[in-house]
């Protein structure tokens, strides 16, 4: 029975409704976790389609017009160079600690995440497949070489050492609003005399190693995300409305082979029809409770689990060893 006088710190303890109805679902199943923006948004990351996302004020890039438009790339690389130090600050929150202690003994098979930031990773989940790329990288369109986004800073910052300068007073001053996946809100006049570097291999062009708007997901990544799939006897949605299809693939094909479905979420998702438990509230509180239900006592071991294929899922640099 949950207490019903709340702590004297103002911590809410309870349990979200729904949650008992959630545990009861998954408990005994290897789950793969379909993870969104959701899961950043308490790490201080803004989303696109939450109440107060990107896109209900602005369209983010498209993949045309980044490789047709010299601005547009300019204006993409001058907006990253301001929000990049911003995003690679964030840490992992209670949410994401929270999947990686149920993937240990095994209870998550894995996790598909439409993020770009690298947190489920940094929280110490291994088994990450990451559907829309990292915005760790960058690669070229030409010669397909990568290098580290911070090694791609440290150019810009270089080729850009006034507008930096200046553009640091902005950010210093409030000036600066941001967005989500390490971009920023800058007028076009901010953006004269920005330089964008090219390859370094090859002179070609350097674009961020993530699915744009309007780019289709590579191959090889989704292989490897509906490898874990067929690890998993349940589904658990965790901070997406699912309103992309390269996501809400994974709710077809669970509810077509009668893979139960859990949502958590702030909000109303593509699933929720199809769920068998909902949990609505933040992942902050909801996932760690989750966790405490579900992951064995510490000292009874891993458990095993009946794995098609001991190494798990594989995608160049899209999932951890």
């Amino acid at each position: 029975m949950t207490d019903p006088t709340p702590p004297a710190d103002g911590t809410d303890r309870s349990d979200p409704p729904g949650l008992a109805d959630l545990v009861d679902l998954l408990r005994g199943r290897r789950i793969l976790v379909l993870a969104g923006a959701g899961c950043s948004t308490e790490s201080g990351i803004p989303d696109y389609r939450g109440p107060n996302g990107s896109l209900r004020r602005r369209a983010p890039i498209q993949y045309g017009e980044f490789v047709r438009r010299p601005e547009a790339r300019t204006r993409y690389w001058a907006r990253s160079t301001v929000g990049w130090p911003r995003l690679a600050a964030r840490r992992p929150n209670a949410g994401h600690a929270a999947l990686a202690r149920l993937e240990a003994p095994g209870v998550v098979r894995g996790v598909v995440t439409q993020n770009v930031d690298g947190l489920h990773q940094r929280a110490g989940s291994r088994r990450v497949v990451e559907l829309h790329g990292s915005l760790g990288h960058v690669r070229c369109l030409e010669c397909d070489g990568r290098l580290t986004r911070d090694a791609l800073q440290a150019r810009l910052e270089a080729l850009n050492a006034d507008w930096v300068a200046t553009l640091e007073r902005r950010v210093s001053a409030g000036e600066i609003e941001w967005a989500p996946d390490g971009d920023a809100e800058l007028p076009d006049p901010a953006l004269d005399g920005f330089r964008v570097p090219d390859c370094p291999a090859c002179g070609g062009l350097l674009k961020p190693d993530v699915v744009l708007f309007g780019e289709t997901v590579p191959r090889a990544t989704v292989d490897a995300a509906w490898r874990l799939f067929d690890e998993a006897e349940a589904l658990l949605v965790v901070g997406s409305s699912l309103a992309v299809y390269s996501g809400r693939r994974f709710v077809y094909r669970a509810r077509d082979n009668r893979v139960p479905i859990g949502v958590v979420n702030l909000g109303p998702t593509r699933a929720d029809d199809m769920a068998a438990a909902r949990v609505e509230g933040r992942l902050g509180r909801v996932l760690p409770r989750l966790a405490d239900a579900l992951a064995p006592p510490r000292g009874n071991g891993p458990r095993k689990n009946p794995s098609p294929g001991s190494g798990g899922a594989s995608a160049p640099h899209h999932v951890a060893p």
